[in-house]
Protein backbone atom coordinates (compact mmCIF):
# COMPACT_ATOMS: atom_id res chain seq x y z
CA UNK A 1 0.00 0.00 0.00
CA UNK A 2 1.49 3.31 -1.08
CA UNK A 3 1.08 6.91 0.10
CA UNK A 4 0.88 8.49 3.52
CA UNK A 5 1.16 5.71 6.09
CA UNK A 6 -1.13 7.57 8.50
CA UNK A 7 -3.95 7.13 5.99
CA UNK A 8 -3.89 3.44 6.96
CA UNK A 9 -5.20 4.31 10.44
CA UNK A 10 -9.00 4.16 10.56
CA UNK A 11 -11.77 3.88 13.12
CA UNK A 12 -13.11 0.42 13.83
CA UNK A 13 -16.35 1.28 12.02
CA UNK A 14 -14.41 2.39 8.95
CA UNK A 15 -12.37 -0.82 9.02
CA UNK A 16 -15.61 -2.83 9.23
CA UNK A 17 -16.83 -1.17 6.01
CA UNK A 18 -13.49 -1.82 4.27
CA UNK A 19 -13.66 -5.48 5.33
CA UNK A 20 -17.26 -5.80 4.09
CA UNK A 21 -16.30 -4.48 0.65
CA UNK A 22 -13.31 -6.84 0.51
CA UNK A 23 -15.51 -9.82 1.39
CA UNK A 24 -17.94 -9.00 -1.42
CA UNK A 25 -14.95 -8.85 -3.78
CA UNK A 26 -13.96 -12.36 -2.69
CA UNK A 27 -10.80 -11.32 -0.88
CA UNK A 28 -9.37 -13.18 2.11
CA UNK A 29 -9.20 -10.92 5.17
CA UNK A 30 -6.48 -11.54 7.75
CA UNK A 31 -6.71 -10.05 11.26
CA UNK A 32 -4.04 -9.62 13.96
CA UNK A 33 -4.88 -8.11 17.34
CA UNK A 34 -2.69 -7.13 20.29
CA UNK A 35 -0.92 -4.41 22.25
CA UNK A 36 2.26 -4.12 20.12
CA UNK A 37 3.81 -1.72 22.61
CA UNK A 38 7.35 -2.03 21.32
CA UNK A 39 7.47 -3.35 17.75
CA UNK A 40 10.39 -5.75 17.19
CA UNK A 41 11.61 -8.30 14.65
CA UNK A 42 9.32 -10.96 16.12
CA UNK A 43 6.32 -8.78 15.30
CA UNK A 44 7.62 -8.09 11.78
CA UNK A 45 8.00 -11.82 11.07
CA UNK A 46 4.54 -12.40 12.58
CA UNK A 47 2.98 -9.87 10.21
CA UNK A 48 4.90 -11.25 7.22
CA UNK A 49 3.53 -14.74 7.88
CA UNK A 50 0.06 -13.37 8.55
CA UNK A 51 0.03 -11.44 5.26
CA UNK A 52 0.68 -14.67 3.35
CA UNK A 53 -2.59 -16.08 4.69
CA UNK A 54 -4.75 -13.70 2.64
CA UNK A 55 -5.18 -10.62 0.50
CA UNK A 56 -5.66 -7.96 3.17
CA UNK A 57 -3.96 -7.63 6.57
CA UNK A 58 -5.80 -5.66 9.24
CA UNK A 59 -4.14 -5.04 12.62
CA UNK A 60 -6.18 -3.84 15.59
CA UNK A 61 -4.68 -2.47 18.81
CA UNK A 62 -5.91 -2.70 22.39
CA UNK A 63 -6.54 0.85 23.57
CA UNK A 64 -4.42 2.15 26.47
CA UNK A 65 -7.13 1.82 29.13
CA UNK A 66 -7.44 -1.92 28.46
CA UNK A 67 -3.74 -2.80 28.45
CA UNK A 68 -3.43 -4.96 31.57
CA UNK A 69 0.33 -4.97 31.97
CA UNK A 70 0.42 -2.73 35.02
CA UNK A 71 1.53 0.83 35.78
CA UNK A 72 3.50 2.59 33.05
CA UNK A 73 2.20 0.36 30.27
CA UNK A 74 1.80 0.78 27.46
CA UNK A 75 4.97 2.83 27.12
CA UNK A 76 3.70 4.23 23.82
CA UNK A 77 0.22 5.72 23.50
CA UNK A 78 -2.47 4.60 21.06
CA UNK A 79 -1.47 7.07 18.35
CA UNK A 80 2.23 6.21 18.40
CA UNK A 81 1.63 2.46 18.38
CA UNK A 82 -0.77 2.81 15.45
CA UNK A 83 1.68 5.02 13.56
CA UNK A 84 4.50 2.53 14.05
CA UNK A 85 2.41 -0.33 12.64
CA UNK A 86 1.25 1.83 9.74
CA UNK A 87 4.88 2.19 8.67
CA UNK A 88 5.12 -1.56 8.03
CA UNK A 89 4.49 -2.44 4.40
CA UNK A 90 2.85 -5.77 5.26
CA UNK A 91 0.04 -4.01 7.17
CA UNK A 92 -2.83 -2.65 5.08
CA UNK A 93 -5.09 -1.13 7.74
CA UNK A 94 -4.93 -0.32 11.46
CA UNK A 95 -7.65 0.44 13.99
CA UNK A 96 -7.70 0.98 17.74
CA UNK A 97 -10.26 -1.16 19.55
CA UNK A 98 -12.19 0.49 22.40
CA UNK A 99 -13.05 -2.91 23.90
CA UNK A 100 -11.11 -4.97 26.47
CA UNK A 101 -10.95 -8.08 24.25
CA UNK A 102 -10.78 -8.93 20.55
CA UNK A 103 -14.25 -10.47 20.36
CA UNK A 104 -16.06 -7.34 19.14
CA UNK A 105 -13.26 -6.67 16.65
CA UNK A 106 -13.71 -10.18 15.27
CA UNK A 107 -17.47 -9.69 15.16
CA UNK A 108 -17.35 -6.51 13.07
CA UNK A 109 -14.44 -7.47 10.78
CA UNK A 110 -15.34 -11.18 10.37
CA UNK A 111 -11.85 -12.24 9.25
CA UNK A 112 -11.17 -15.20 7.01
CA UNK A 113 -8.06 -15.88 9.09
CA UNK A 114 -7.33 -14.72 12.65
CA UNK A 115 -3.59 -14.91 13.36
CA UNK A 116 -1.99 -15.21 16.80
CA UNK A 117 1.66 -15.59 17.77
CA UNK A 118 3.33 -18.69 19.13
CA UNK A 119 2.82 -17.43 22.70
CA UNK A 120 -0.76 -18.65 22.25
CA UNK A 121 0.09 -22.11 20.89
CA UNK A 122 -0.84 -23.68 24.24
CA UNK A 123 -4.40 -22.64 25.21
CA UNK A 124 -3.74 -23.82 28.78
CA UNK A 125 -1.18 -21.02 29.22
CA UNK A 126 -3.76 -18.34 28.37
CA UNK A 127 -4.54 -16.91 31.81
CA UNK A 128 -7.29 -14.67 30.40
CA UNK A 129 -9.35 -17.55 29.04
CA UNK A 130 -10.15 -15.33 26.05
CA UNK A 131 -8.35 -17.33 23.36
CA UNK A 132 -11.01 -20.03 23.12
CA UNK A 133 -13.75 -17.37 22.99
CA UNK A 134 -11.92 -15.57 20.19
CA UNK A 135 -11.52 -18.85 18.28
CA UNK A 136 -15.26 -19.52 18.52
CA UNK A 137 -16.04 -15.95 17.38
CA UNK A 138 -13.85 -16.44 14.28
CA UNK A 139 -15.33 -19.83 13.44
CA UNK A 140 -18.86 -18.47 13.90
CA UNK A 141 -18.37 -16.49 10.68
CA UNK A 142 -16.62 -19.28 8.80
CA UNK A 143 -13.07 -18.18 9.58
CA UNK A 144 -10.18 -20.04 11.16
CA UNK A 145 -7.43 -19.27 13.66
CA UNK A 146 -3.78 -19.69 12.72
CA UNK A 147 -0.75 -19.69 15.05
CA UNK A 148 2.49 -18.34 13.55
CA UNK A 149 5.74 -20.02 14.55
CA UNK A 150 8.93 -18.03 14.11
CA UNK A 151 11.48 -16.25 16.27
CA UNK A 152 9.86 -14.67 19.29
CA UNK A 153 10.73 -11.81 21.59
CA UNK A 154 8.84 -10.23 24.45
CA UNK A 155 8.01 -6.53 24.25
CA UNK A 156 7.79 -6.47 28.05
CA UNK A 157 11.24 -8.05 28.35
CA UNK A 158 12.78 -5.58 25.91
CA UNK A 159 11.09 -2.64 27.62
CA UNK A 160 12.20 -3.79 31.07
CA UNK A 161 15.79 -4.36 29.91
CA UNK A 162 16.46 -1.43 27.60
CA UNK A 163 14.08 1.43 28.42
CA UNK A 164 15.05 1.94 32.08
CA UNK A 165 11.50 1.56 33.34
CA UNK A 166 12.87 0.15 36.63
CA UNK A 167 15.37 1.82 38.92
CA UNK A 168 18.53 -0.18 39.77
CA UNK A 169 17.26 -1.34 43.17
CA UNK A 170 14.07 -2.79 41.71
CA UNK A 171 15.88 -4.31 38.74
CA UNK A 172 18.30 -6.06 41.13
CA UNK A 173 15.49 -7.31 43.35
CA UNK A 174 13.45 -8.66 40.41
CA UNK A 175 16.49 -10.56 39.11
CA UNK A 176 16.98 -12.23 42.50
CA UNK A 177 13.25 -12.91 42.92
CA UNK A 178 13.23 -14.50 39.48
CA UNK A 179 15.98 -16.89 40.55
CA UNK A 180 13.87 -17.81 43.60
CA UNK A 181 10.94 -18.54 41.25
CA UNK A 182 8.70 -16.07 43.05
CA UNK A 183 6.40 -15.74 40.03
CA UNK A 184 5.72 -19.48 39.98
CA UNK A 185 5.06 -19.44 43.73
CA UNK A 186 2.61 -16.55 43.34
CA UNK A 187 0.68 -18.38 40.63
CA UNK A 188 0.55 -21.52 42.76
CA UNK A 189 -0.68 -19.53 45.77
CA UNK A 190 -3.34 -17.77 43.68
CA UNK A 191 -4.54 -21.14 42.44
CA UNK A 192 -4.92 -22.37 46.03
CA UNK A 193 -6.60 -19.14 47.14
CA UNK A 194 -9.23 -19.49 44.42
CA UNK A 195 -11.07 -22.05 46.57
CA UNK A 196 -11.09 -19.98 49.76
CA UNK A 197 -14.27 -18.83 51.48
CA UNK A 198 -13.48 -15.55 53.23
CA UNK A 199 -15.40 -13.83 56.01
CA UNK A 200 -14.44 -10.16 56.13
CA UNK A 201 -15.27 -8.02 59.15
CA UNK A 202 -14.80 -4.27 59.25
CA UNK A 203 -16.03 -0.70 59.10
CA UNK A 204 -18.48 0.45 56.46
CA UNK A 205 -17.25 3.55 54.62
CA UNK A 206 -18.60 5.53 51.69
CA UNK A 207 -15.88 7.52 49.93
CA UNK A 208 -17.39 10.59 48.30
CA UNK A 209 -15.43 12.65 45.78
CA UNK A 210 -16.64 16.20 45.09
CA UNK A 211 -14.78 17.54 42.06
CA UNK A 212 -14.35 21.31 42.01
CA UNK A 213 -12.51 24.02 40.09
CA UNK A 214 -10.65 26.61 42.13
CA UNK A 215 -11.82 30.15 41.31
CA UNK A 216 -9.63 32.12 43.71
CA UNK A 217 -9.63 33.73 47.13
CA UNK A 218 -12.97 34.96 48.41
CA UNK A 219 -13.21 38.76 48.42
CA UNK A 220 -14.84 38.83 51.85
CA UNK A 221 -13.13 36.06 53.77
CA UNK A 222 -9.81 34.31 54.12
CA UNK A 223 -10.82 31.23 52.13
CA UNK A 224 -10.64 29.76 48.63
CA UNK A 225 -13.80 29.78 46.51
CA UNK A 226 -14.46 26.78 44.27
CA UNK A 227 -16.98 25.85 41.60
CA UNK A 228 -18.73 22.46 41.77
CA UNK A 229 -18.10 20.22 38.74
CA UNK A 230 -19.30 16.70 39.57
CA UNK A 231 -19.34 14.03 42.26
CA UNK A 232 -18.77 10.30 42.70
CA UNK A 233 -19.71 7.91 45.47
CA UNK A 234 -17.70 4.75 46.11
CA UNK A 235 -18.25 1.79 48.40
CA UNK A 236 -14.97 2.01 50.31
CA UNK A 237 -13.69 0.59 53.58
CA UNK A 238 -14.59 -3.06 54.09
CA UNK A 239 -16.53 -3.10 50.80
CA UNK A 240 -13.55 -2.15 48.66
CA UNK A 241 -11.44 -4.77 50.43
CA UNK A 242 -14.15 -7.41 49.86
CA UNK A 243 -14.22 -6.65 46.13
CA UNK A 244 -10.45 -7.06 45.84
CA UNK A 245 -10.57 -10.36 47.73
CA UNK A 246 -13.49 -11.58 45.62
CA UNK A 247 -11.36 -11.29 42.48
CA UNK A 248 -9.07 -14.09 43.70
CA UNK A 249 -11.30 -16.09 46.09
CA UNK A 250 -14.40 -18.20 45.58
CA UNK A 251 -16.74 -16.65 48.13
CA UNK A 252 -16.71 -13.54 50.32
CA UNK A 253 -19.19 -12.44 52.97
CA UNK A 254 -19.14 -9.12 54.81
CA UNK A 255 -20.05 -8.51 58.43
CA UNK A 256 -20.41 -4.80 59.11
CA UNK A 257 -22.63 -2.13 60.66
CA UNK A 258 -24.45 0.54 58.65
CA UNK A 259 -26.08 3.71 59.97
CA UNK A 260 -29.87 3.72 59.73
CA UNK A 261 -30.12 7.51 59.30
CA UNK A 262 -28.31 7.48 55.94
CA UNK A 263 -27.33 3.89 55.21
CA UNK A 264 -26.30 4.21 51.52
CA UNK A 265 -27.17 0.51 51.28
CA UNK A 266 -28.30 0.79 47.64
CA UNK A 267 -24.96 2.33 46.58
CA UNK A 268 -23.09 -0.35 48.50
CA UNK A 269 -24.99 -3.31 47.05
CA UNK A 270 -24.76 -1.91 43.52
CA UNK A 271 -20.96 -1.80 43.74
CA UNK A 272 -20.27 -5.20 45.28
CA UNK A 273 -18.81 -8.00 43.16
CA UNK A 274 -21.22 -10.85 42.29
CA UNK A 275 -19.57 -13.31 44.69
CA UNK A 276 -19.73 -10.92 47.67
CA UNK A 277 -22.62 -11.20 50.14
CA UNK A 278 -23.55 -8.80 52.91
CA UNK A 279 -26.05 -9.02 55.76
CA UNK A 280 -25.48 -5.78 57.68
CA UNK A 281 -26.49 -4.76 61.15
CA UNK A 282 -27.89 -1.24 61.60
CA UNK A 283 -27.07 1.40 64.19
CA UNK A 284 -30.00 3.70 64.88
CA UNK A 285 -29.87 7.46 64.45
CA UNK A 286 -26.46 7.75 62.78
CA UNK A 287 -25.25 7.70 59.16
CA UNK A 288 -23.01 5.13 57.54
CA UNK A 289 -19.54 6.66 57.72
CA UNK A 290 -19.09 8.91 54.70
CA UNK A 291 -15.76 10.61 53.98
CA UNK A 292 -16.33 13.51 51.61
CA UNK A 293 -13.20 14.76 49.86
CA UNK A 294 -13.17 17.96 47.84
CA UNK A 295 -10.85 17.52 44.89
CA UNK A 296 -9.40 19.98 42.39
CA UNK A 297 -10.52 18.33 39.15
CA UNK A 298 -7.54 19.48 37.09
CA UNK A 299 -4.82 17.49 38.88
CA UNK A 300 -6.90 15.40 41.32
CA UNK A 301 -5.45 17.33 44.26
CA UNK A 302 -7.40 16.79 47.46
CA UNK A 303 -8.23 20.15 49.06
CA UNK A 304 -9.97 19.13 52.27
CA UNK A 305 -12.14 16.40 53.75
CA UNK A 306 -15.35 16.19 55.79
CA UNK A 307 -16.30 13.13 57.86
CA UNK A 308 -20.01 12.36 58.28
CA UNK A 309 -19.93 9.71 60.99
CA UNK A 310 -20.35 8.58 64.58
CA UNK A 311 -17.22 6.93 65.91
CA UNK A 312 -18.19 6.23 69.50
CA UNK A 313 -18.34 2.49 70.26
CA UNK A 314 -21.45 0.75 68.94
CA UNK A 315 -24.13 0.07 71.59
CA UNK A 316 -23.76 -3.17 73.57
CA UNK A 317 -26.94 -4.59 72.03
CA UNK A 318 -25.52 -4.28 68.50
CA UNK A 319 -22.08 -5.45 69.65
CA UNK A 320 -23.63 -8.63 71.06
CA UNK A 321 -25.49 -9.28 67.80
CA UNK A 322 -22.24 -8.68 65.91
CA UNK A 323 -20.44 -11.31 67.99
CA UNK A 324 -23.38 -13.68 67.56
CA UNK A 325 -23.19 -13.24 63.76
CA UNK A 326 -19.47 -13.99 63.76
CA UNK A 327 -19.93 -17.12 65.86
CA UNK A 328 -22.82 -18.38 63.71
CA UNK A 329 -21.13 -17.83 60.35
CA UNK A 330 -17.50 -18.65 61.05
CA UNK A 331 -17.76 -22.41 60.49
CA UNK A 332 -18.74 -21.82 56.86
CA UNK A 333 -15.50 -19.98 56.11
CA UNK A 334 -11.80 -20.77 55.85
CA UNK A 335 -10.31 -17.37 56.65
CA UNK A 336 -11.29 -14.29 58.64
CA UNK A 337 -10.08 -10.94 57.34
CA UNK A 338 -10.41 -7.91 59.62
CA UNK A 339 -10.40 -4.38 58.18
CA UNK A 340 -10.39 -2.23 61.32
CA UNK A 341 -10.62 1.48 60.51
CA UNK A 342 -11.15 2.43 64.15
CA UNK A 343 -14.59 4.01 63.72
CA UNK A 344 -16.25 2.35 66.70
CA UNK A 345 -17.36 -0.99 65.30
CA UNK A 346 -14.82 -3.34 66.89
CA UNK A 347 -14.15 -3.27 70.63
CA UNK A 348 -12.18 -5.62 72.87
CA UNK A 349 -15.07 -8.10 73.19
CA UNK A 350 -15.53 -8.32 69.40
CA UNK A 351 -11.79 -8.73 68.90
CA UNK A 352 -11.69 -11.49 71.50
CA UNK A 353 -14.54 -13.29 69.73
CA UNK A 354 -12.66 -13.11 66.43
CA UNK A 355 -9.46 -14.45 68.01
CA UNK A 356 -11.36 -17.32 69.64
CA UNK A 357 -12.77 -18.66 66.36
CA UNK A 358 -9.72 -20.81 65.70
CA UNK A 359 -9.69 -19.71 62.06
CA UNK A 360 -6.76 -18.16 60.20
CA UNK A 361 -7.12 -14.47 61.13
CA UNK A 362 -5.68 -11.65 59.00
CA UNK A 363 -5.75 -8.16 60.50
CA UNK A 364 -5.28 -4.64 59.21
CA UNK A 365 -5.76 -1.72 61.60
CA UNK A 366 -5.70 1.77 60.17
CA UNK A 367 -4.62 5.07 61.59
CA UNK A 368 -6.50 8.04 60.17
CA UNK A 369 -7.26 11.62 61.13
CA UNK A 370 -10.18 10.51 63.32
CA UNK A 371 -8.29 7.98 65.45
CA UNK A 372 -4.60 8.92 65.33
CA UNK A 373 -2.83 7.00 68.08
CA UNK A 374 -5.99 5.24 69.28
CA UNK A 375 -6.37 2.38 66.80
CA UNK A 376 -3.12 0.48 67.11
CA UNK A 377 -2.45 -3.08 66.00
CA UNK A 378 -1.48 -3.94 69.58
CA UNK A 379 -5.19 -4.05 70.50
CA UNK A 380 -5.11 -7.47 68.80
CA UNK A 381 -3.30 -9.88 71.13
CA UNK A 382 -3.24 -12.61 68.47
CA UNK A 383 -3.38 -12.91 64.70
CA UNK A 384 -2.03 -15.21 62.01
CA UNK A 385 -1.15 -12.41 59.59
CA UNK A 386 -0.86 -8.67 60.12
CA UNK A 387 -0.50 -5.94 57.50
CA UNK A 388 -0.13 -2.27 58.45
CA UNK A 389 1.77 0.73 57.12
CA UNK A 390 5.04 2.19 58.42
CA UNK A 391 3.57 5.04 60.54
CA UNK A 392 1.12 2.55 62.08
CA UNK A 393 4.00 0.21 62.94
CA UNK A 394 6.00 3.07 64.46
CA UNK A 395 3.03 4.20 66.56
CA UNK A 396 2.37 0.68 67.82
CA UNK A 397 6.04 0.20 68.72
CA UNK A 398 6.30 3.76 70.09
CA UNK A 399 9.48 4.08 68.06
CA UNK A 400 10.01 6.87 65.52
CA UNK A 401 13.62 6.24 64.65
CA UNK A 402 14.42 2.53 64.35
CA UNK A 403 14.27 0.84 60.97
CA UNK A 404 11.04 -0.89 60.00
CA UNK A 405 12.99 -4.15 59.90
CA UNK A 406 14.04 -3.65 63.51
CA UNK A 407 10.56 -2.58 64.62
CA UNK A 408 9.12 -5.77 63.14
CA UNK A 409 11.63 -8.32 64.39
CA UNK A 410 12.61 -6.74 67.70
CA UNK A 411 9.35 -5.15 68.86
CA UNK A 412 6.04 -6.02 67.19
CA UNK A 413 6.80 -9.73 66.83
CA UNK A 414 7.34 -9.83 70.60
CA UNK A 415 4.32 -7.67 71.50
CA UNK A 416 1.75 -9.64 69.48
CA UNK A 417 1.22 -13.39 69.13
CA UNK A 418 1.77 -13.35 65.37
CA UNK A 419 4.68 -14.57 63.26
CA UNK A 420 3.71 -13.15 59.85
CA UNK A 421 3.88 -9.40 59.24
CA UNK A 422 4.02 -7.05 56.29
CA UNK A 423 4.56 -3.31 56.67
CA UNK A 424 3.82 -1.16 53.63
CA UNK A 425 6.13 1.80 53.18
CA UNK A 426 4.79 3.93 50.33
CA UNK A 427 7.48 4.87 47.82
CA UNK A 428 9.92 2.68 49.76
CA UNK A 429 7.95 -0.47 48.93
CA UNK A 430 7.27 -2.86 51.81
CA UNK A 431 8.97 -5.01 54.43
CA UNK A 432 7.86 -8.60 55.03
CA UNK A 433 8.69 -10.66 58.11
CA UNK A 434 8.19 -14.15 59.44
CA UNK A 435 9.98 -15.70 62.37
CA UNK A 436 11.69 -18.39 60.29
CA UNK A 437 13.01 -16.26 57.41
CA UNK A 438 13.41 -12.87 59.06
CA UNK A 439 12.80 -9.69 57.07
CA UNK A 440 12.95 -8.88 53.38
CA UNK A 441 12.37 -5.51 51.73
CA UNK A 442 10.64 -5.34 48.36
CA UNK A 443 11.02 -2.04 46.45
CA UNK A 444 7.98 -0.15 45.18
CA UNK A 445 6.95 -1.21 41.68
CA UNK A 446 5.76 2.22 40.56
CA UNK A 447 6.42 5.84 41.44
CA UNK A 448 3.50 7.11 39.31
CA UNK A 449 0.50 7.87 41.50
CA UNK A 450 -2.98 9.00 40.48
CA UNK A 451 -4.78 8.40 43.79
CA UNK A 452 -3.49 6.75 46.97
CA UNK A 453 -6.94 6.14 48.48
CA UNK A 454 -7.42 2.42 49.09
CA UNK A 455 -3.95 1.33 47.97
CA UNK A 456 -3.14 -0.18 51.35
CA UNK A 457 -6.49 -1.98 51.38
CA UNK A 458 -5.76 -3.46 47.95
CA UNK A 459 -2.33 -4.60 49.14
CA UNK A 460 -3.76 -6.25 52.26
CA UNK A 461 -6.71 -7.80 50.42
CA UNK A 462 -4.48 -9.65 47.95
CA UNK A 463 -1.71 -10.54 50.42
CA UNK A 464 -4.04 -11.93 53.12
CA UNK A 465 -5.53 -14.87 51.17
CA UNK A 466 -2.06 -15.84 49.94
CA UNK A 467 -0.75 -15.83 53.50
CA UNK A 468 -3.73 -17.98 54.48
CA UNK A 469 -2.85 -20.71 51.95
CA UNK A 470 0.72 -20.92 53.24
CA UNK A 471 2.58 -18.67 50.81
CA UNK A 472 5.84 -17.20 52.06
CA UNK A 473 5.73 -13.61 53.24
CA UNK A 474 7.83 -12.59 50.24
CA UNK A 475 5.26 -14.11 47.88
CA UNK A 476 2.33 -12.49 49.70
CA UNK A 477 4.15 -9.15 49.84
CA UNK A 478 5.11 -9.26 46.16
CA UNK A 479 1.52 -9.90 45.09
CA UNK A 480 0.28 -7.21 47.49
CA UNK A 481 2.88 -4.77 46.18
CA UNK A 482 1.66 -5.42 42.64
CA UNK A 483 -1.96 -4.90 43.70
CA UNK A 484 -1.05 -1.61 45.39
CA UNK A 485 0.83 -0.45 42.29
CA UNK A 486 -2.25 -1.14 40.16
CA UNK A 487 -4.57 0.56 42.68
CA UNK A 488 -2.65 3.86 42.82
CA UNK A 489 -3.45 4.24 39.12
CA UNK A 490 -7.22 4.09 39.79
CA UNK A 491 -9.31 7.06 40.91
CA UNK A 492 -11.18 6.21 44.09
CA UNK A 493 -12.74 2.77 43.83
CA UNK A 494 -13.86 3.02 40.21
CA UNK A 495 -12.37 -0.43 39.67
CA UNK A 496 -11.06 -3.11 41.96
CA UNK A 497 -7.90 -5.12 41.43
CA UNK A 498 -8.80 -8.09 39.24
CA UNK A 499 -7.01 -11.42 39.08
CA UNK A 500 -6.14 -11.59 35.37
CA UNK A 501 -4.66 -8.06 35.12
CA UNK A 502 -2.77 -8.76 38.37
CA UNK A 503 -1.25 -11.96 36.96
CA UNK A 504 -0.38 -10.25 33.67
CA UNK A 505 1.28 -7.36 35.51
CA UNK A 506 3.33 -9.71 37.69
CA UNK A 507 4.35 -11.65 34.57
CA UNK A 508 5.44 -8.42 32.86
CA UNK A 509 7.64 -7.53 35.86
CA UNK A 510 9.59 -10.75 35.47
CA UNK A 511 10.03 -10.54 31.69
Amino acid sequence: MQGNTRSKIKTLDEIAEIAAVARVAGKKIVLCHGVFDLVHIGHVRHFQLARKEGDLLIVTLSTEMHVNKGPGRPVFNDGLRAEMLAALEQVDWIAISPDPSAERVIEVIQPTVYVKGSDYADPASDVTGKLEQEKKAVEKHGGRMVITRDITFSSSSLINEYLDVFDPELRHYLAEAGEREVETQINEALEKAANLRVLIIGDAIIDEYQYVTTMGKSAKANMIATRFESSEFFAGGVFAAANHIASICQEVEIITVLGSADSREVVIRDQLAPNVKITPLFREGVPTTRKCRFISSGYLRKLFEIYHFEDTPIPKKIRDRLIENIQQKVEDFDVIVVNDFGHGMLDSKSIEAISDTGKFVCVNTQTNSANHGYNLITKYARADFICIDAPEAQLAARDRFSSIESILSDTLAKMIDCNRFIVTHGREGCVAYDEDSGTIRIPAFTKTVVDTIGAGDAFFSIAAPLAAVGASMEVAAFAGNAAGAIKVGIVGHRKYVEKIPLIKYITSLFK
